[in-house]
């Protein structure tokens, strides 16, 4: 898998030119090219249907490579005060505080508020900075109905210019597929009823 863009909402102090974020940025960027499919190939190839392929398989090796780098994957942890803790798809615990990865799964609203989610973290001085990764509407549009893509969250980007905090980092990060292939099987879609097979 390949990274598109990479977009910073919100940088503010020295932690985006600490050795700290840019081993992370490193292993993040790392993950993101361990993505394949099939998962036994080096690149990502997907079958070009509309609305065709699952989304949370997708992930799978991105989080494994974190792990395997000393990151957490599926800790609950209140972001936000006075709203319940829920599950983060990875943090790393560093000297400069929590760091905080999500990868996209749902549709634009989860975009939407894993980003408010993450910079209401930094305000309330919970974790030092997160990452949101999400495709773009190129490989979206063979994912799963509505899934949450890059061209619809950007237009938003500029109200997190005004986020009142001396410290902290919020970064978008885009992903696509490497290359398009009818002989590769279609993602395999979940089977719970709410997720309308992601």
């Amino acid at each position: 898998m390949k990274i598109v863009h990479e977009n910073f909402l919100l940088k503010r102090g020295d932690f985006h030119e600490s050795e700290i974020f840019k081993t992370i940025l490193s292993e993040i960027r790392t993950a993101i090219s361990h993505v394949s499919w099939p998962e036994n190939e080096q690149t990502f190839s997907i079958r070009p249907e509309r609305m065709g392929n699952g989304v949370k398989p997708i992930k799978n090796k991105f989080i494994k490579h974190l792990i395997n780098h000393g990151w957490k994957d599926e800790i609950r942890l209140s972001l936000v005060k006075e709203v319940g803790s829920g599950p983060i798809d990875a943090i790393k615990n560093t000297d400069a505080g929590i760091f905080a990865v999500e990868w996209e799964t749902g549709n634009i609203s989860s975009s939407h508020r894993a980003l408010n989610k993450i910079a209401m973290g930094i305000l309330q001085d919970n974790i030092i900075g997160g990452i949101l990764i999400l495709p773009v509407w190129n490989l979206a549009q063979y994912l799963t109905d509505r899934i949450g893509n890059y061209e619809e969250l950007k237009p938003y980007f500029p109200l997190y210019d005004f986020l009142k905090s001396e410290k902290g980092l919020l970064l978008v990060i885009s992903v696509d597929y490497d290359d398009t292939s009818s002989s590769v099987p279609l993602i395999p879609k979940g089977k719970d009823g709410n997720s309308k097979g992601k």
